[in-house]
């Protein structure tokens, strides 16, 4: 019977004191990842705003291209000029 209360005042002391300290260990890794995940969250609801003028990208390729075919009739203007 004297083991038996030598373990249970083991488990007390030194096996629970242990375990609470590893669970410590993986809980607050986990705490940070979910202060991360919403810090992310938060930062990618704002990023429809920034990509809406990707819409206007195609437009903007295309009005430089006409630029640039604008810009070559100019070019041989002048040369014809000349």
């Amino acid at each position: 019977m004297t083991l038996w209360w030598i373990g249970n005042l083991l488990f007390v002391v030194a096996i629970i004191p242990l375990v609470i300290w590893i669970l410590n260990r993986v809980l607050e890794p986990a705490r940070q990842i979910e202060y991360y995940a919403d810090d992310i969250l938060d930062s990618g609801s704002q990023f429809p705003g920034h990509l809406q003028a990707l819409r206007e990208l195609t437009r903007t390729r295309d009005l430089a291209r006409q630029v640039n075919v604008d810009l070559e009739r100019y070019s041989r203007a002048l040369d014809d000029i000349r």
